[in-house]
């Protein structure tokens, strides 16, 4: 689809005269290059481009100022609200009044991001058209007057958080129940979960946010103390060595892989760093994957790695403290070592062993002290290297690369040693009984346009195979789908809806999601009226970023349709186009040149081993082995009552049922190895059993003939 076509396909119909010209300045640049450019007509664009700057960046502060005071409203009438001491049933009637203003609030933030996203890509595809049919470059000077009149800039995040602190309020009939919970209470013992992740494409993203939050709130961690508003950044190390046994054992899915890292929240100054441990269960072990981990201060990262170091200091600290219990107290301890333990024997340091460094933005969204549903959106996912496999000393001997922070997109690396996402991931977590179904609003979510499934996505194995692909064998199934465009058309409203009227007026909610919000106003399942169906675990990753055109995304130069190099999020195109470092096209303008894996490499496709396959490789164990039996019973029988002939028959029938015996274990074996590591098969032996029915009919037949001869 043409740009142009876009645009008008996606405008807010109140607000069509407030985006820029895009039709009358492609125009004119077309008519006035046909009779001659010259600098006259330079000099009318300029003026034109300029006043249309102007319009879209006066109306976008004025409506968002006009957000910002609509949302003040609401929270002072809901403060009025919440203190009023009239009866229940007629603080319900305002709430409900309130509550449809926010709606109205929502889907104008939503069409006023769609907004600032459609025009600043006129824009960029405007001054592309004119540098390349006029014969003036205009590009770094309008560079300049769009900095100027940075409309792009307008971050949302504030009024989401406002507008989720309003939702949860008007929910609780004008209670604020956020703050004096844990987000992490509600984790009982009886309780399973199961992870399936999403990608988002970034002009979905907003949509995703607005309709979540009609039924969680954003959940925020404050830190005991800290000063600093909270910050989304969440940045964690990934350690590997010289083979990256690590990076294979994950992408195999081998019974008992493990995944180490330091992982850190907020800036990169945060005096405490988490070490975590993942490990991976295989179902038929009965086991469950777990993740671990433990605090340690930055300052002793270092020589904890080092092994100079240890947890008894803080155990003993926590012990006098009373903060943890002595269960808890032996857990980290032995954690701990075994971390430390796996660093060493692993060969994962000198600290140059270090991999991978992967960086994004968080918004979660859960109740607290409600673990049933959480979900969590992370955006500007951003990998970078920190190994020194190529001789480049990255991290020096520091724990980590001193050379970044969180200060996105990270112009200052060079592209070789960064990976930025083209997708936000969304995981959804939901913490069910059994007989418990998922609420129908994430149903609804996860069958929607808004998301792709792309199960077991782990940054950590896309980082390291993008990063280092030429030192990986093995590539991540995913990388089949980095060639196609995940956008799907909508199929039905989930939620979000803007539409016009005369009187301009505008519904937030359609009446599906209205009514449904009304039904589920805890936002939780009801463990009375849903039947149990599966236990889901979803996880919203960021706003997807770019991956620079100048990086091939599997080490070869090419570009995706869906945009997977070059399309990334509106607000990274913005960065890269205010750096000059070149204009990013939209997906649908890209030209589709797709190829298959590079040779040598395999695909890591995941396949779910059920644990019926391992009983059903027993059964047939067993089966061989019953018939053994029989066979030796038989033997043994020939050899202790029969005669010379029978005896004869016996020890040949002996050495066949101990074949049998023997050949059975070790198909068994082999076939629960393979089964094991998720070969493809076949798992079918035609020798073995050839060979054993002709011993035996050899033994029948050698028996036969000595009774023939021993008769007279």
């Amino acid at each position: 689809m043409k740009f142009g076509q876009q645009l008008r396909d996606s405008l807010f119909p109140d607000w069509k005269f407030y985006y820029v010209d895009y039709p009358g300045l492609k125009r004119f640049l077309y008519d006035r290059s046909l009779k001659g450019y010259t600098a006259d007509d330079e000099a009318e664009f300029v003026t034109r481009l300029g006043g249309e700057l102007d319009k879209v960046n006066n109306f976008q502060q004025t409506k968002s100022a006009e957000m910002k005071q609509r949302i003040e409203y609401c929270e002072k009438q809901v403060d009025l609200i919440s203190a009023n001491t009239a009866p229940q049933d007629a603080k319900r009637e305002q709430l409900d009044i309130i509550e449809r203003e926010i709606d109205a609030v929502i889907s104008e933030v939503y069409e006023l991001a769609k907004f600032t996203r459609l025009n600043f890509t006129a824009f960029i595809k405007i001054v592309k058209k004119h540098d390349k049919n006029a014969p003036f470059v205009l590009k770094p000077v309008f560079t300049e007057r769009l900095n100027a009149r940075p409309f792009f800039k307008e971050n949302f995040d504030g009024l989401l958080l406002e507008l989720s602190r309003l939702y949860n309020i008007v929910r609780n009939g004008g209670v604020d129940t956020d703050g004096g919970k844990d987000p992490q209470a509600g984790n009982g013992q009886n309780f399973v979960r199961q992870t399936t992740k999403y990608w988002v494409h970034p002009d979905n993203v907003m949509e995703l946010k607005l309709y979540i939050l009609k039924y969680l709130p954003v959940l925020i961690y404050r830190t005991k103390g800290s000063t600093r508003p909270p910050s989304p950044a969440i940045t964690s190390i990934y350690y590997d060595n010289d083979s990256l046994d690590l990076y294979l054992g994950r992408i195999e899915k081998s019974e008992g892989a493990e995944a180490i890292r330091l992982r850190w929240y907020g800036e990169a100054d945060t005096a405490e760093v988490f070490v975590e441990r993942k490990t991976h269960h295989e179902d038929w072990t009965g086991e469950k994957s777990v993740k671990e981990r433990f605090s340690i201060k930055e300052k002793h990262v270092n020589d904890y790695i080092a092994g100079t170091y240890t947890l008894d200091s803080k155990i003993e600290r926590l012990r006098e403290e009373g903060k943890k219990t002595e269960q808890d107290l032996q857990d980290m301890a032995a954690l701990g070592a075994q971390v430390r333990e796996s660093i060493q024997t692993k060969h994962l340091v000198p600290v140059s062993d270090v991999v991978v460094r992967s960086f994004y933005n968080r918004t979660a969204f859960q109740i607290p002290g409600d673990a049933r549903v959480r979900i969590s959106l992370d955006t500007e996912l951003t990998m970078v290297r920190e190994d020194s496999f190529d001789g480049k000393p990255r991290a020096g001997d520091n724990w980590r690369r001193t050379d970044i922070g969180t200060d996105y997109p990270f112009p200052q690396l060079p592209e070789e040693d960064v990976c930025r996402f083209p997708y936000a991931i969304l995981e959804v977590k939901l913490q069910t009984q059994s007989g418990v179904e998922p609420p129908q609003w994430v149903r609804d979510l996860i069958d929607s346009h808004l998301v792709e499934a792309v199960p077991k996505f782990s940054k950590f194995i896309h980082g390291t195979s993008v990063l280092l692909e030429d030192r990986v064998e093995v590539l991540p199934f995913w990388f089949s789908q980095m060639d196609r465009d995940i956008r799907k058309p909508a199929t039905r409203a989930i939620g979000i809806s803007m539409t016009s009227s005369p009187g301009g007026s505008v519904v937030g909610l359609d009446a599906a999601g209205r009514s449904r919000l009304k039904r589920d106003s805890s936002n939780a399942p009801s463990h009375d009226s849903m039947a149990y169906q599966s236990d889901i675990e979803v996880v919203v990753e960021a706003e997807p970023c770019e991956r620079n055109e100048s990086t091939a995304l599997l080490g070869k130069r090419r570009s995706a349709p869906n945009g997977a190099q070059r399309s990334g999020s509106w607000l990274q195109r913005i960065v890269s186009f205010g750096a000059g470092h070149g204009e990013p096209e939209r997906p649908d303008a890209l030209a589709a040149e797709r190829d298959d894996h590079p040779a040598g490499k395999r695909i890591a496709v995941p396949v779910r081993v059920e644990p019926k396959v391992f009983f059903a490789n027993e059964r047939t164990f067993l089966s061989w082995l019953n018939f053994a039996i029989v066979l030796g019973s038989l033997a043994l029988g020939l050899l202790n009552f029969g005669d010379r002939t029978g005896k004869i028959a016996g020890a040949a029938f002996t050495v066949i049922a101990m074949l049998v015996m023997v050949y059975a274990l070790v198909l068994f074996q082999w076939r629960a190895e393979r089964i094991r590591h998720r070969d493809a098969g076949p798992y079918d032996d035609r020798t073995g059993p050839t060979i054993l029915v002709v011993v035996l009919i050899a033994a029948v037949v050698l028996n036969f003939a000595l009774k023939i001869a021993a008769e007279p």
